[in-house]
């Protein structure tokens, strides 16, 4: 198990999903990936699109002006 940590700051939706979504691809499960953003909207963004795909969010919230998220990645089923 490795962590990881993506700074998606400056950076308006979509591309904090897009960031995390390119970042946990190369990422094996248990994995984590820890990720400081600067969109509020990546508060709600991120947690839907880890909840879609089946990964774990282990914490997420809102410091000052950044939002800070922590995810497990799980294991993923290869492409039909």
């Amino acid at each position: 198990m490795s962590e990881q940590h993506l700074d998606a700051r400056r950076l308006l939706c979509p591309l904090p999903v897009i960031r995390v979504q390119n970042t946990v691809a190369t990422l094996a499960a248990g994995d984590i990936l820890q990720v400081v953003c600067s969109d509020p909207g990546a508060l709600h963004d991120v947690p839907a699109w880890c909840r879609v795909h089946g990964h774990r969010v282990l914490a997420a919230e809102q410091r000052g002006d950044e939002v800070r998220i922590r995810i497990e990645v799980v294991a993923q089923e290869p492409p039909a």
